[in-house]
């Protein structure tokens, strides 16, 4: 069984950074698809960046573009969001995922077989 871990979410001004952490554990061995999704209170599910097994394909929601960050370590089975210029509409619990057996990059939601438990991001105006 695979289970991811997330963390570094926290409470942030608005222009900050934070940097959030996907830790794989369980099931390590194979090759995992990974992607970040964030909701918000009283909206669905939303895609925010996704990266492929080798790490040298990444894909962002435009809201997103130019200032967030995916990237991933294989050997230490993390992937990380980094997150810069936070902006307000930023707030959200975002949520790491995992498709298995998936080499390239999967921004549906419904490819993905394993999910964090969340971590809230803040960003106050």
């Amino acid at each position: 069984q695979v289970q991811l871990v997330e963390s570094g979410g926290g409470l942030v001004q608005a222009g900050g950074s934070l940097r959030l952490s996907c830790a794989r554990l369980g099931r390590t061995f194979g090759i995992y698809g990974m992607g970040w999704f964030r909701q918000a209170p009283g909206k669905e599910r939303e895609f925010v960046a996704a990266i492929s097994w080798s790490g040298e394909t990444t894909d962002y929601a435009d809201s997103v573009k130019g200032r967030f960050i995916i990237s991933r370590d294989n050997a230490k089975n993390t992937v990380y969001l980094q997150m810069n210029s936070l902006k307000p509409e930023d707030t959200a619990v975002y949520y790491c995922a995992a498709a298995d057996g998936v080499q390239y990059v999967v921004s549906t939601t419904a490819l993905y077989d394993y999910w964090g438990q969340g971590t809230q991001v803040t960003v106050s105006s």
